[in-house]
């Protein structure tokens, strides 16, 4: 069984705030500064300064004082876990590894001077940079929707206030209301995340009795990760709830109303008392504005490193990056980033660099004690970060085998926020 304790194993580990004296602390050592204190970027720090010591210094640029990880917060939706069991600080990076934890906004990169412009005024120079900032929305791939529509159509794909009001909207449903969710398309943060979502809201809905609401999900994909999955698992759990519309049957999404609640497609007009919107995403805004994007939205990186392949002192990690095989998913994240972390140490203080291995594994819930997953291991080629072995859940399986499989990601949760924040 996965457990926090095995988790570094398996996931291949081998290796309060400051206010000014960062640029002090920067002298005499090279500097790498990472933005973003996600799955990838607070990663990233913590490795290199545990394995470099003294011989780097490391600031994390991070926006928020608290991270709240977009991981198992389906499960706060769900009503298995509390808000708070989600959200994690910074203090033990900075106290326990001696990283300069900047809380403000990383507005925009000079890459010739080498500096991150905060939105305060001040600069952070870097000697190598780590950009981790996740994913933005790409508001406009949905007819109606918009920034300001969020507050009455919540995403709720970046955590923190938006999962809150997803959640509270889901709690307010009445008996026969119905839900309806516009599935975001390819590539996006957490293939399965939308459809352990769905079971999350059935869960909810019949532990309150309400085994009439409907869930209609639009989606503009042919299919979807673990469909046999999620959809027999609906079937056993929630039967005649969950309604999945693929774009053969809606003939496509036409526009949503946030002030009616209505989405319409080809095929009809369907209105909910939670409308649920994910649009297309692309890399965070900083990543366009420095040039580390393509055409697609997300940033070239070298397989071998995770290094940009726009500039040679940048690395990309997380849902940034354009990794290959591998999903966005936080398990991606924090491989990539102990990847990346090696080569940049390996650079900066000559240390040995080891091959690139990386490896992911997504665990979904469906239903009480009713987990499944799907996973695989990589290697990187000339072109990419290949796929090498994979497995996933099988359809059929027992009762037991699935509680062995939720409670071996409640040890990865566990294991996998200590190697991110430091235990």
């Amino acid at each position: 069984m996965l457990t926090r304790r095995t988790f570094g194993l398996l996931a291949g580990a081998s290796a309060a705030t400051l206010a000014m004296p960062y640029y002090a602390r920067a002298q005499g050592a090279p500097r790498v500064v990472v933005i973003g204190g996600g799955a990838g970027g607070a990663t990233a720090a913590r490795y290199i300064a545990k394995d470099a010591g003294d011989a780097i210094n490391v600031t994390l640029i991070e926006a928020n004082p608290q991270y709240v990880t977009c991981f198992f917060s389906n499960l706060y939706i769900g009503d298995f876990r509390s808000f708070d069991s989600i959200t994690h600080g910074y203090d033990t990076l900075a106290s326990n590894y001696g990283i300069t934890v900047v809380n403000g906004y990383a507005q925009t990169i000079d890459r010739e001077a080498k500096t991150v412009a905060m939105a305060d005024g001040s600069k952070v120079p870097y000697d190598r940079l780590i950009v981790a900032p996740g994913i933005d929305m790409i508001w406009d791939s949905v007819p109606g929707y918009s920034e300001a529509a969020a507050e009455k159509m919540p995403h709720a794909w970046k955590a923190g206030p938006q999962t809150q009001l997803l959640k509270a909207k889901l709690d307010a449903i009445e008996k026969g209301q119905q839900i309806v969710m516009v599935a975001p398309p390819n590539p996006y943060r957490c293939p399965p995340g939308p459809y352990e979502r769905i079971s999350m809201f059935a869960h909810v809905l019949k532990a309150k009795g309400f085994t009439d609401n409907k869930i209609i999900i639009i989606d503009p994909k042919q299919t979807f990760s673990k469909q046999a999955l999620f959809q027999e698992g609906w079937e056993k759990h929630y039967p005649g709830m969950v309604e999945w519309y693929g774009p053969d049957v809606h003939g496509g999404l036409k526009s949503v109303d946030p002030d009616t609640g209505e989405v319409e497609t080809d095929l009809d007009t369907f209105k909910g008392a939670l409308v649920n919107v994910i649009p297309a995403q692309k890399a965070g805004t900083i990543a366009a504005s420095a040039g580390l994007t393509n055409e697609g939205g997300f940033c070239p990186i070298d397989p071998f490193t995770m290094r940009s392949k726009a500039d040679e002192t940048i690395y990309v990690i997380g849902d940034a990056s354009i990794a290959g095989d591998m999903p966005k998913s936080a398990f991606s994240a924090n491989s990539q980033a102990k990847v990346a972390a090696m080569a940049i140490r390996g650079e900066l203080t000559g240390s040995k660099v080891f091959p690139a291995r990386y490896s992911n594994t997504c665990w979904s819930l469906i239903e009480t004690d009713d987990g499944v997953k799907v996973g695989a291991q990589y290697e990187p080629n000339d072109e990419k970060i290949a796929s090498t072995s994979s497995f996933i859940s099988q359809t059929g399986e027992d009762a037991a085998l699935r509680k062995t499989t939720y409670e071996e990601s409640i040890g990865w949760y566990s294991g996998i926020t200590a190697d991110i924040f430091g235990s």
